[in-house]
């Protein structure tokens, strides 16, 4: 089958190449020359595991192209659309301009019969006002087909979906021929697009278009919730002495529960998620369904405090003052596996205390070189260990595996003082406390019941005694208790 993807960002590029895996000849538009010229080389324009070999692929055989002309996407039988939907610059809901821009330049280029199918991540109504850009092409069949992809995973995610949704006109009922069971049009050319994994027992939900439009968002505001709600437990450990690790371990083992997204920290940003429940609360709102519109904005809120949580911690940690001290960040992209720094807490944090005054260098495996052109106050380095070098405190903010596993005997040999702020609580707390290091979580109280003494010419705290409630810490140079 011919099938064209209509933009190539994260989530076009990587459908494109993982149809092309299945077998059909695809060919991906964008209206970004450098992009399709990198894609079209077999290159990712941004860091996805996996995706490099699908595209060379794709490449090798021939059934993988690229293109700035939308016209190379006539004679295909189904067209994606998976153009971005930011959030607007004026309101919290979505940006439709590009998803309608790119349905109105494929309308001359569509054959007789061909079925249009958006991907990308829209509010309830969207497919309406489609279906009006496509008023005058009645031959031409509309569908919705949510995607489910996470950045970092993406290319598995598309080859061993959790679940296909199908959003058609009228719904399950209206889908299938109602005397002879056989699917109608558009359920017929979603299921030979992905008849490889149809066959491979992945389940399939047929819905309306407003089911299919609200389910992406409905998905990730459930997650955000999750993520909210234990980083205000988190805060509530912190309060009463408990250790938010060891309650949402013991919470996870209820199967009503379960232990996904169940992990405190430092909160949840990117492209999807933030945007998403916004989005949702604009949906709620505009709808007069005031207890989402109300609740998205708790979970909001809650996932913003973590951040100034972070920077209050930090500043705890350096003896209640930022102004000068040399502080080294972990982690750059809003996530481990990704090279994306969309709405990155770890670099919201960063310029935050960069403002606070203090003198930050970040270090990422990957997001280094996206980070620096957004973020030009701060200092980047590629190599952790010469990020390290001379910090007073130690961030950990994206949880890469190289950062999780770090020995802290050798980061200590590096730093001026061994205090670090795990915002994403994966460390090895006891091994790292061997070493010296004061260590700082987010609600597991880490460290928090020892005081460390003062700073050894090797750059180790001298062990200290049990912390006294109501005090900071201890003088860097004196030992001597600062009031929090």
């Amino acid at each position: 089958m011919k099938i064209s993807v209509i933009g190539c960002g994260y989530l076009g590029a990587v459908h494109a190449a993982t149809l092309a895996s299945m077998g059909h000849t695809v060919v991906g538009i964008d209206v970004d020359a450098a992009k399709v010229d990198q894609l079209g080389r077999g290159l990712a324009p941004f860091f996805e595991p996996g995706l490099d070999e699908l595209l060379r692929d794709g490449r090798s055989t021939g059934r993988l192209t690229f293109s700035t002309d939308v016209a190379a996407a006539a004679g295909a039988q189904v067209h994606f659309l998976c153009v971005g939907t930011p959030q607007s610059k004026t309101s919290d809901g979505a940006d439709l301009t590009f998803l309608v821009s790119a349905t109105e330049a494929l309308l001359p280029h569509l054959a007789r019969g061909a079925v249009v199918v958006g991907k990308s991540t829209v509010p309830v109504g969207t497919v309406d006002m489609l279906q009006g850009v496509l008023a005058g092409r009645p031959d031409v069949q509309l569908g919705w087909n949510p995607e489910f992809l996470r950045q970092g995973t993406a290319v598995k995610d598309s080859l061993v979906p959790d679940r296909l949704v199908y959003g058609v006109a009228g719904g399950r009922t209206a889908a299938f021929n109602p005397r002879t069971g056989a699917p109608r049009a558009v359920t017929a050319a979603l299921d030979a697009v992905y008849e490889p994994l149809l066959n491979a027992g992945i389940p399939r939900l047929v819905c309306n278009f407003s089911t299919a439009e609200l389910i992406k968002s409905a998905a990730n505001a459930f997650l955000a919730t999750k993520v909210s709600f234990i980083n205000a437990i988190a805060e509530l450990c912190d309060a009463a002495g408990a250790d938010v690790a060891e309650l949402s371990e013991a919470m996870g083992m209820d199967p009503r529960i379960g232990n996904r997204y169940m992990h405190a920290g430092l909160g949840f940003g990117g492209g999807c998620l933030p945007k998403d429940i916004r989005s949702l609360r604009s949906q709620a709102a505009a709808l007069g369904v005031d207890p989402v519109n109300d609740w998205m904005g708790v979970v909001d809120a809650v996932n913003v405090r973590q951040r100034t949580r972070t920077v209050s911690l930090a500043a705890d940690l350096c003896d209640g003052g930022l102004s000068g001290r040399a502080v080294t960040i972990l982690g750059a992209s809003f996530k481990p596996e990704t090279d994306d720094i969309r709405d990155s807490p770890a670099l919201d944090v960063a310029a935050r205390l960069a403002a606070a005054g203090a003198h930050v260098t970040v270090t990422d495996p990957k997001a280094v070189n996206h980070a620096w052109l957004r973020y030009p106050q701060l200092r980047f380095e590629a190599s952790a260990t010469r990020a390290l070098e001379g910090a007073e405190l130690v961030l950990l903010l994206t949880e890469w595996d190289e950062y999780r596993h770090l020995d802290p005997a050798a980061a200590g040999a590096l730093v001026r003082r061994r205090v670090v702020l795990d915002a994403r609580n994966v460390l090895d707390v006891v091994a790292w406390q061997a070493e010296g290091w004061v260590v700082r979580g987010l609600g597991t109280n880490a460290g928090a019941s020892v005081v460390a003494g003062p700073v050894g010419r090797d750059g180790r705290r001298t062990p200290g005694q049990r912390r006294i409630p109501g005090f900071a810490g201890l003088s860097p140079e004196h030992g001597t208790p600062q009031r929090s």
